[in-house]
């Protein structure tokens, strides 16, 4: 298997079985070009605002709530079934119920609403007139029921759940007790208000997240992700367990332009999963190396999940702050994968690939080099104090540049050089919306330019099949992005609820009291030798953890991120945890949960491609990704390994870091059985226990680890000189 024989049919028909955010309905030849004209029509429009200029706050997210709640009723069907596609009827026209029809034209118009009446909105804000609460009652419904469509139940249940504790918080006990809500009032705090449906979640999604999946989707066309691919195989393709540690490269660098831990896994996994296999990797081992890896996606610079996008908003500081202050944990993560996929690789005698399985770097290089002038542009532009939306409509713009180029060499070369000089120089933004000519003459003349430079592309013999590959993938994008936009939406009720009612500061202090009696019953046992407060910390840490993971059984992580910000960040901000480091934490084991059972849909999706237990997988996968696990502990304790942090220390940084890495490898060691020979039981047992203080912020803990550790290490070095190197294991 070659790099360029990952098939992309393949891969969507596994993300569509596997992940229920892309188990989009099969339709009849005239509804399916309806839909692609929507979809596309709704690219187009993000595209366009993005690089000439947003509309008033209210009316672009009421667009885009509209195109996305209609469009989920067209796109997903009712009932998750396979078959062929419908044939058109006069009860089913284009393939679909009159019902859903229904639904998505009630979709449309609800959303709508809100910004047609926004100027009346401040005298109705508290009143609202019946005509407000009967469209307000009409989106919520629909909404639930799209949102139950793309991502499940889960998320739906939680809404409902939330707005029943609003109706009927008098029969609360306790601190829960709150005096109720009317169902009008409920409305009116949900849909006429930015504390709601239309608040920050969903303007994240219609400003940021939308044009970045759109961009994933464009670059991944183009060829960069075949670039990566081709990058990982060959600089790690020749070392011992090769295919593993592609898995890991390609997933760590395919994930910089794709958030989403499901694409990752079944794109990079088509290629590597097979290979791991073949060379003597166990199947749920080979499945749960890619899914692990797969999920650093979402947490690798530049293009994070959408929590990223999300942070911006609520902690108001700039996108490039929040992607320097990812990059030593997401290192941490494909660190402590690399080291136990190393020692199982040695543990078991496994080979690299042969010199005629991996690709030369520079054949990849010299084929592919001009994909990466749309990333370079858009990380640019970034770092250049832009808005993250202006560098996505460049990252598109050059995508579209290199699909539809004669010579992509050129054209690479003239776009990377005209947006390096533009750039910096604060040229950009006014280069489209002020200057000699107005926004609307700028993009006219934009436009005029993306027709000579389409009409070119058509006169040459491939022309047609890359026009067609551009819009395939404007409404690939649009279709990968609505299931998100739904579910934005949707986590706005939610939000509101807990705005409407203060439950979010209640459950707080359940937390931290819960936290507090569990840390006094250890001091209480050892009260010279543990600090309370620092228990205290560590105990609600513990507790959002398992929340985290609870609650990303059933709920994607963009919404897990919103519900434990909105519920744990409070608790956290009582313990002095820094309001950046509370909301990592709580991004990074809401990202854990796509690989952690019993509803682990990465992990999964790795099994099901090397037909491997699903269950077994999903254990493997939440062990590889101990650098995860443990990390978001540490840099809360040690604030300045996120580096954007107030009195960042580079002391504080080294001790970290350095305990980090120290307790990464004896980890994978211990887990491994095998470091540089095979291990003792007593030896697996006291490395892990010594770990534990290693990865402590502490010079005096972390130096305390490895005396703990020095057996182990001795004994190992022993029996690597004496040539006791391969277990007997298999």
């Amino acid at each position: 298997m070659t790099i360029d024989s990952v098939s992309e049919h393949k891969a969507r028909q596994l993300e569509a079985e596997l992940d229920p955010e892309m188990s989009f309905r099969r339709l009849s030849p005239s509804a399916e070009m309806l839909v692609g004209g929507l979809l596309f029509t709704l690219s187009v429009f993000h595209y366009y605002t993005a690089g000439f200029g947003l509309l008033r706050e209210e009316v672009h997210r009421g667009v885009h709530l509209a195109f996305v709640a209609g469009l989920i009723f067209l796109v997903f069907p009712m009932l998750k079934r396979g078959g062929s596609a419908p044939r058109s009827s006069l009860m089913r026209p284009g393939g679909v119920s009159l019902l859903d029809w229904m639904l998505a034209v009630s979709a449309a118009v609800t959303s709508l609403y809100m910004p047609w009446v926004f100027h009346d909105l401040a005298d109705r804000i508290g009143n609202p007139t019946t005509l407000d609460v009967a469209m307000g009652t009409v989106l919520i419904v629909v909404l639930i029921e799209a949102t139950r469509r793309s991502i499940g139940w889960g998320l739906p249940m939680i809404a409902l759940l939330s707005m029943a504790y609003a109706l009927f918080g008098r029969h609360f006990p306790g601190i829960l007790l709150h005096p109720g809500s009317s169902w009008s009032n409920l409305v009116n705090h949900l849909y006429l208000t930015s504390q709601g449906i239309y608040g920050v979640a969903l303007g994240v999604v219609a400003t940021y997240v939308f044009h970045f999946v759109l961009f994933g989707v464009l670059a991944t066309k183009v060829g960069l992700g075949r670039l990566f691919l081709g990058v990982a195989a060959a600089v790690a393709g020749r070392f011992a367990g090769g295919p593993a540690k592609i898995s890991i490269f390609g997933s760590a660098l395919f994930g910089m332009i794709s958030g989403s831990s499901v694409a990752n896994t079944v794109t990079v996994g088509s290629l590597t999963i097979p290979m791991m296999v073949r060379l003597g990797y166990q199947r749920h081992f080979a499945a749960a190396v890619e899914s692990t890896a797969a999920t650093g996606g979402q947490i690798t610079p530049p293009i994070m999940g959408a929590a990223a996008f999300l942070m911006v908003e609520f902690l108001e500081m700039p996108y490039a702050t929040i992607v320097i202050a990812a990059i030593v944990p997401a290192f941490m993560h494909f660190f402590g994968v690399l080291c136990q996929v190393h020692f199982e690789a040695k543990k078991n005698g496994m080979r690299g690939l042969e010199p005629g399985e991996i690709p030369r770097l520079r054949e990849v290089l010299a084929r592919d080099w001009p994909t990466l002038a749309p990333l370079v542009a858009l990380i640019l532009i970034l770092f250049s104090g832009y808005t993250p939306y202006l560098a996505a409509f460049w990252g598109i713009t050059g995508c579209l540049l290199m699909g539809l180029a004669a010579n992509r060499n050129a054209a690479g070369v003239l776009f990377a050089v005209t947006l390096g000089l533009a750039a910096p120089m604060g040229l950009l933004r006014e280069t489209l919306t002020v200057g000699p000519f107005s926004a609307s003459w700028n993009a006219v003349m934009f436009a005029g330019a993306g027709l000579i430079m389409l009409h070119g592309a058509l006169s040459r013999s491939d022309g047609w099949r890359q026009v067609h590959d551009m819009v395939d993938a404007f409404i690939v994008g649009a279709k990968y992005a609505i299931a998100v936009g739904a579910a934005a939406a949707t986590v706005g009720i939610i939000v509101g609820v807990v705005t409407l009612t203060g439950v979010g500061f209640k459950i707080s202090f359940i937390v931290t009291s819960l936290a507090a009696q569990a840390a006094g019953a250890i001091v209480s046992l050892a009260p010279f030798a543990l600090e309370p407060a620092g228990l205290t910390l560590f105990f609600t840490l513990v507790l959002t953890a398992i929340v985290c993971i609870l609650l990303g059984c059933g709920v994607p992580t963009t919404a897990t991120y919103i519900i434990m910000v909105t519920v744990a960040a409070p608790a956290l901000a009582l313990l002095g945890v820094p309001a950046l480091v509370a909301h990592y934490f709580v991004f990074y084991w809401g990202v854990l949960a796509d690989i952690t059972p019993p509803v682990a849909i990465a992990a999964y999706a790795g099994a099901s491609m090397a037909g491997a237990d699903p269950f077994r997988t999903g254990n493997t996968a939440f062990r590889l990704a101990l650098g995860k696990i443990l990390v978001p502990f540490v840099f809360v304790f040690s604030p300045s390994m996120l580096l954007m942090v107030p009195g960042f220390s580079w002391n504080e940084l080294a001790t970290s870091v350095v305990g980090c890495i120290l307790g990464i490898v004896a980890l994978s060691a211990a887990f491994t059985g095998y470091a540089l020979a095979p291990m003792a039981v007593w030896e697996r047992l006291l490395l892990a226990a010594a770990a534990l203080p290693m990865v402590a912020p502490s010079w005096t803990a972390t130096l305390g680890g490895v005396i703990l550790a020095a057996p182990v290490i001795l004994r190992q070095l022993a029996a690597s000189r004496s040539g006791q190197t391969r277990s007997v294991e298999t």
